[in-house]
């Protein structure tokens, strides 16, 4: 009898235990997220590019550089006030034209703020609400261990079966029916290139060469090397046991897939030059090709995105700086700065500064949770709406339409790049979609006196702010809490006013909601959450 009813505890636990194997391992997937593309707009893009455009040669036809930095915090940059790094050629790029006191990016992360820059659309409006990402929960199994993993930490892993098909998941990039700036400026007869960061997607639809791009050299992925890790003239710095770090050393090691050096699309490159360098010579031979204009160069660098790489003669620079992180950080900034120099001063050499619009500014706030920057006085940085994570340093030189030494104080944001390109060019603009940025140039001169924007907004899910005025309102949907701040009065967002203006918080929670009635549903979901602790202790959830 023993025997019998131990055999059948055996069984009984055994069984349990294929149930609960079972459990673990049962694959993730799901419908919900297969993505279909807006056809009437696809189809409104594709006439409208082929349409010729209007009475070309009569009108000014600036060339365009657009730089961007890639994780580059609002105070990195001495113009913002930074005592540790100097960068007096981004800095005379500024001065030499207007410096935005308040410029904003439309996402706090890489590619959804990428898409609107591109695009002078917010991005929810076609879907690109989130990073595309190519791996996420593959079972119950891969949850419970990511979440007991104490170097996955400030990301945590989201319960969450519904995740996309591979075949999905490859289609996840700017949508076929957005129109590029560079789509545009091909209508008026403009050469147009991109060196360095893609990170909109590598899928045929979504690669530079099919959105209106003639000449692409650089990436795909959100990083890569900047050069071999043997280079024996390079600093490679590891920030501990961070979990995104390790990630993205793993990752880029070989320059494999889409961290793959690329020439238009198609040529695979062997770089062993720095990165950030051999880009500002990609884009210096692009000039001298283009010279005779119009152009438009796209320039988003890499830099100071990690992994952590500095040539060894600028790591020398920052002996003072004891951390390792940032000191490889420093260096890295201030390599950039010499580029953009450079670059600068090439298209001076050439003659071609009175004809070129500049514009300069970063993708989203610096990453405040692996110690390279801590974006003070702001709050919080990459990952979250508190302005170290949506405010940016931005700045534009225009000859002779705009004057030296401006600075403008009202909010801006990426998405008035392209407005403000349209306008110089006279473009006409299709009827089928809306366009949020505007002008900058009459507000920047005083041509127009009141404020460029009456609001800007953002969301990742469940994550929304708007600015109005002085105010901020930050809506947390997974946290259940909102804070709403007065940005004039304090930029370090310490003081929620919330209960004591709840006036103040209905009227922006109305405006935001009306704004969010335009929006689509994301085409992909977020793949974790990242949790921002602040220096009060206090802990807010955001979308990644």
């Amino acid at each position: 009898m023993r025997f019998i009813k131990g055999v059948v505890v055996a069984g009984g636990l055994a069984a349990v235990g294929v149930l609960c194997m079972s459990f673990l391992h049962r694959p993730f997937y799901s419908d919900k997220y297969k993505i279909y593309f807006d056809e009437k707009l696809i189809k409104g893009k594709e006439d409208f590019l082929a349409k010729p455009a209007a009475d070309i040669k009569s009108h000014s036809r600036p060339n365009v550089i657009l730089i961007l930095a890639d994780d580059l915090g609002p105070t990195d940059l001495s113009l913002y006030g930074n005592k540790a790094i100097t960068t007096p050629n981004i800095d005379k790029l500024g001065k030499d034209g207007v410096v935005f006191s308040e410029g904003y990016i439309s996402s706090p992360v890489c590619s959804p703020s990428r898409a609107g820059l591109l695009t002078g659309r917010y991005q929810q409006r076609f879907g690109h609400e989130f990073q595309p990402n190519h791996r996420y929960l593959k079972n119950m199994a891969e949850y419970y261990g990511l979440k007991m993993l104490p170097r996955f930490r400030p990301l945590t892993p989201i319960k969450e079966t519904d995740v996309p098909s591979t075949e999905d998941r490859l289609r996840q990039g700017l949508p076929p029916s957005e129109i590029t700036l560079a789509d545009m400026l091909k209508r008026y007869d403009y050469s147009t290139a991109i060196i360095g960061k893609w990170h909109l997607g590598a899928a045929d639809f979504a690669k530079p060469c099919a959105r209106g791009f003639d000449y692409q050299y650089g990436f795909y992925e959100a990083f890569t090397l900047y050069t071999p890790t043997s280079n024996p003239d390079v600093v490679n710095t590891h920030i501990g046991r961070d979990f995104i770090d390790q990630h993205e050393w793993q990752t880029a090691e070989g320059r494999r897939g889409n961290c793959a050096i690329l020439r238009n699309c198609c040529e695979e490159k062997e770089e062993n030059k720095y990165l950030t360098d051999k880009l500002t010579d990609e884009a210096i031979s692009y000039i001298d090709r283009s010279k005779s204009g119009p152009f438009f160069l796209y320039l988003p660098y890499n830099a100071p995105h990690a992994p952590l790489q500095a040539m060894k003669k600028y790591y020398n620079m920052y002996s003072n700086i004891k951390d390792p992180v940032k000191r490889t950080y420093a260096a890295m900034i201030k390599n950039l700065d010499d580029q953009v120099g450079r670059l600068l001063q090439h298209v001076d050499s050439l003659g071609l500064t009175d004809n070129t619009m500049i514009v300069f500014l970063s993708d989203n706030g610096g990453v405040s949770y692996n110690g390279t920057t801590d974006n003070a006085p702001f709050k919080g940085g990459k990952f979250t709406n508190f302005e170290g994570g949506i405010r940016v340093p931005f700045m534009m030189k225009w000859k002779g339409h705009i004057q030296p030494g401006t600075v403008y104080h009202e909010p801006v944001i990426s998405l008035d790049i392209f407005a403000t390109v349209a306008a110089a060019v006279n473009m006409d603009l299709p009827s089928d979609r809306k366009y949020d940025g505007v002008d900058l140039v009459p507000f920047i001169t005083g041509e127009k006196k009141e404020a460029a924007h009456n609001a800007l907004y953002w969301r990742s899910d469940f994550n929304k702010a708007i600015r109005k005025g002085d105010w901020k309102l930050i809506i947390n949907e997974y946290d259940n809490t909102t804070v709403l701040y007065n940005i004039k009065e304090d930029k370090e967002e310490k003081h929620n006013l919330a209960t004591l203006k709840p006036k103040v918080v209905a009227d922006l929670s109305q405006d935001l909601a009306g704004w969010e009635k335009e929006l689509i549903k994301p085409l992909w979901p977020r793949v974790v959450n990242y949790v921002y602790k602040d220096d009060e202790g206090g802990k807010t959830v955001f979308a990644f």
